[in-house]
C-alpha cells in the first residue's frame, strides 16, 4: 500500500500533465486557424477592393469618352456599385477610420457624382464642361489610389506581411513593425495626401462639398463661452436633477467639426457617477445639439403611445412647439422617436429631431437636434402649381393611396415642395413624392413595420 502511494501521485500528476499540454495544443492549434481565417479575409478584402478601384478608374476613363445619355447611364450605375462596394470593404480592413477618411470620401462622392449624372441623364439633360472636368479629377484620383495599392501589393510579394498586425501597429504608432506593415502605413499615408489634393466637388448631391461644408442655418451667430454653455446645459437637463457638471474635450480638430460644440458630463442626483449625462452645447448660439443618458433601463413600464406623449412633452417644453412624430423604433428598453417639424401644414423633413425615450419610467435618456439646427430656418414654401388631383395622375394606377399630404423634402443642396402619398402596392406600405411644381416623381421609400417599430427605406 505505501508503495502504490507512492507511484500514484506522480502518475495522476503525468496525466493532468498530458491532458493540460494536449488542451494546451488543441487551443494553440485553434488560434491558428482562427488567425489563418482571418488572414485570408483580409488579403481578399485588400484584393476586392484593388479590383473595385481598378473598375471605378476604368469606367470613369470610358464615361469620359462616351457620348451617348445611355452608355453614359449603364457606366455610372456601375461606377456607383464599384464605389460602394470598395468603400464597405475598405472599412473592413485593420485601419482606423482617421487613416482613410480621405479616402472614404472620395469613394463617396464617386458614387454619390455618378448617381447625380445618372439622373440629369434621366433628364435628359447633358454633362456640363464643368462636370466634365469634375469627372477627369475623379478619374485622376481613381488612378493614384490605383497606383497606391499596386505599389503596395508590390511591396507586399516575398514579405512575411499580416494584415492582422497593422492593427496592433496601429495601436502602438512605433516603428517596431515589420516592413511590410510599416509600407501599409506609409502607403495609407500617401493615398490620404493625393486624395486630399482634389479640389472641392461642386455638385447638386447630399455629399457635395458644400454640403459636408455646409453651415449651419438654425444656431446663430453669438460665441458662447464654456461657462455659459455650461449653465445652458444645466438649465436644460434641470438644475435640481444636476448634483454636478464637468466640461471635456472633444478632441482636436474640433474646430473642423460641422456644429463645433462645448462637451460636458453632468451627474445626476441619485445616478451612479460613472453613468454621466453627457450633452453638447453649441460654440454658435449656446444650443444643445445633442443628450444621451446611459443609465440602465428597467422593464417596460409604459406603452409605446404613452412614450410619444412623454417625447411631445419634452420637445414642448424646450420650446419645439411645431412637431410631428413620423417614425419609430423600439430597443433595449429604448424608443426612439423622430420628430419633423411642420410649417403652414406643411411637413418639413430637414427639421428632424430625434428624441429617445425610457420605457421603464418615460425619461427621455436621448437627444439629437443636428439636423435640426443645420438646417432650420424661416422659409417661404410658396404654392403648388399643380393641385392634388394632377399630381395624382403620376402615381402608379395600382397604388392604393391612404393619405395625402404636403411636404418638403431634401434634394442635394436644395429642397422640394411635393404631395406625400402614403398607401399599399400588394402586400407592402410605400410612400411616394411627386413635385407639387412639375409632378415629377421625386422619390419612393418603402415602410417596414416590425414588432420594433417603423422605418423607412
Amino acid at each position: 500500500m505505501r508503495n502504490r502511494r507512492h507511484w500514484i501521485a506522480p502518475t495522476i500528476l503525468t496525466l493532468l500533465l498530458v491532458v493540460a499540454v494536449a488542451w494546451g495544443y488543441n487551443q494553440y492549434t485553434i488560434n491558428n486557424q482562427y488567425g489563418v481565417a482571418l488572414e485570408n479575409h483580409y488579403q481578399r478584402l485588400f484584393y476586392d477592393v484593388k479590383k473595385h478601384v481598378e473598375n471605378v478608374q476604368v469606367g470613369l476613363s470610358k464615361a469620359l469618352v462616351a457620348s451617348s445619355k445611355e452608355r453614359n447611364i449603364l457606366l455610372f450605375s456601375q461606377i456607383m456599385s464599384d464605389a460602394n462596394f470598395a468603400q464597405d470593404k475598405l472599412g473592413q480592413m485593420p485601419v482606423s477610420h482617421s487613416e482613410i477618411s480621405n479616402t472614404q470620401k472620395f469613394l463617396t462622392q464617386a458614387a454619390d457624382y455618378s448617381y447625380f449624372l445618372i439622373q440629369k441623364h434621366l433628364d435628359g439633360e447633358e454633362i456640363t464642361p464643368e462636370e466634365r472636368e469634375a469627372l477627369t479629377g475623379l478619374q485622376n484620383n481613381s488612378a493614384a489610389f490605383n497606383g497606391e495599392l499596386a505599389n503596395l501589393s508590390k511591396d507586399m510579394e516575398g514579405t512575411n506581411f499580416l494584415y492582422t498586425a497593422t492593427a496592433a501597429m496601429g495601436s502602438r504608432r512605433n516603428n517596431q513593425g515589420g516592413g511590410g506593415e510599416n509600407a501599409f502605413q506609409t502607403s495609407l499615408i500617401n493615398l490620404e495626401t493625393e486624395v486630399s489634393k482634389m479640389p472641392e466637388l461642386i455638385y447638386d448631391g447630399p455629399f457635395a462639398d458644400q454640403m459636408i461644408n455646409k453651415k449651419p442655418l438654425g444656431l446663430g451667430d453669438e460665441d458662447v463661452s464654456v461657462e455659459k454653455a455650461s449653465q445652458i446645459a444645466v438649465n436644460f437637463f434641470g438644475e435640481n436633477r444636476v448634483q454636478g457638471i464637468e466640461h471635456f474635450e472633444q478632441g482636436e480638430d474640433t474646430d473642423g467639426l460641422r456644429m463645433p460644440s462645448h462637451t460636458f458630463h453632468l451627474y445626476p442626483r441619485n445616478q451612479q457617477e460613472e453613468l454621466a449625462v453627457y450633452m453638447g452645447v453649441s460654440q454658435k448660439g449656446g444650443k444643445v445639439v445633442w443628450m444621451a443618458n446611459p443609465r440602465p433601463i428597467g422593464g417596460a413600464k409604459i406603452s409605446l403611445e404613452q412614450a410619444e406623449r412623454h417625447a411631445l412633452e419634452y420637445l414642448h417644453s424646450k420650446g419645439f412647439n411645431s412637431m410631428e412624430p413620423n417614425y419609430s423604433l423600439h430597443y433595449d428598453g429604448n424608443v426612439l422617436f423622430n420628430f419633423a417639424y411642420k410649417q403652414d401644414d406643411v411637413t418639413i423633413y430637414p427639421d428632424l429631431i430625434k428624441v429617445k425615450v425610457a420605457l421603464d419610467t418615460g425619461e427621455i435618456v436621448g437627444f439629437d437636434a443636428s439636423a435640426y439646427y443645420l438646417n432650420h430656418h424661416e422659409r417661404k414654401l410658396g404654392r403648388p402649381m399643380l393641385d392634388e388631383g394632377t399630381a395624382r395622375r403620376n402615381v402608379n394606377v395600382q397604388f392604393d393611396i391612404d393619405s395625402i399630404r404636403l411636404a418638403l423634402i431634401p434634394k442635394g443642396k436644395n429642397e422640394v415642395l411635393c404631395y406625400e402619398y402614403k398607401g399599399k402596392y400588394k402586400d407592402g406600405d410605400f410612400i411616394i413624392y411627386i413635385n407639387a411644381m412639375n409632378g415629377k416623381e421625386e422619390q419612393i421609400l418603402q415602410i417596414i413595420h416590425d414588432e420594433n417599430g417603423t422605418l423607412t427605406f
